[in-house]
């Protein structure tokens, strides 16, 4: 099931909605929850943790892409909806999955729908892969390879060879021991998912950092660590206990 919200602040176009996906796509959505405004659209995100959320650009209690915004991290996809074909331009820009021009035509919104899949498809059978590729190097346990997937295909990198994880986005930069990087389409949080948390820790929001790596902590101008390549990352104020205690356990 794919699990859906969908945020509009106008009540028949709400239900319209849900009507067109109960009718045409029986048994495959589950509609987590129905909000009328961008504020309680925001919270719903994050209580219900969707797949799929259909977003209404125009409000009157604040726009999607203010919604959007907001969010440090956007891991589900979002299909724009509104009455008004100017802000598909601007729609594109912010990397949609999809545009639907209301009222909703029961082709467009099938469209959409099969590009969602499509596209989730693709994502799941990278991920199988992925763990097939981490799987055939059991033998390498202590400096286990990753694979993570670039535009031809994957590179294979030692965990001990990443010496941080930077997030930009919806992407991270990958920073390398011997000084070189590489950005990777994917969020610092799946990121984080891959590598061993006996190794990596989060030290703030946007930064995961090998540990091996750090030589030293400091806060004379607020709490950071300090690589061995002399670069300095932050560490946030509520992850500083457990910095000091992972860095002391090593």
């Amino acid at each position: 099931m794919i699990k859906t919200i969908i945020i509009d602040d106008e009540q028949p176009a709400r239900d319209y909605l849900e009507k067109m996906i109960d009718r045409y796509f029986p048994n495959k959505f589950s509609i987590a929850k129905k909000c009328s405004n961008a504020a309680q659209g925001y919270e719903a995100i994050k209580e219900y943790k969707p797949d799929l959320v259909f977003l209404d650009i125009r409000m009157q209690e604040g726009s999607g892409f203010e919604m959007l915004k907001r969010f440090d991290i956007v891991d589900f996809e979002v299909i724009f909806t509104t009455a008004h074909s100017e802000y598909a331009l601007e729609a594109i820009k912010q990397s949609a999955l999809d545009y639907l021009l209301k009222p909703i035509d029961q082709m467009d919104l099938r469209s959409a729908i099969k590009k969602y899949e499509k596209k989730t498809q693709y994502r799941n059978e990278l991920d199988r892969i992925r763990l097939l590729l981490e799987n055939l190097d059991l033998g390498t346990q202590l400096q286990p390879k990753i694979a993570f997937p670039c535009e031809d295909g994957y590179k294979l990198i030692r965990s001990n060879t990443i010496q941080y994880c930077m997030a930009e986005g919806n992407y991270t930069r990958i920073a390398l021991v011997d000084g070189s990087s590489f950005m990777l389409a994917r969020t610092l949080k799946k990121v984080e998912q891959q590598l061993p948390s006996n190794l990596f820790l989060r030290i703030h929001k946007s930064y995961l950092v090998n540990l091996n790596s750090v030589k030293e902590y400091g806060n004379a101008d607020g709490n950071y660590v300090t690589l061995t390549n002399n670069e300095r990352l932050p560490i946030a104020s509520r992850k500083k206990s457990e910095v000091i205690e992972r860095i002391l356990e090593r």
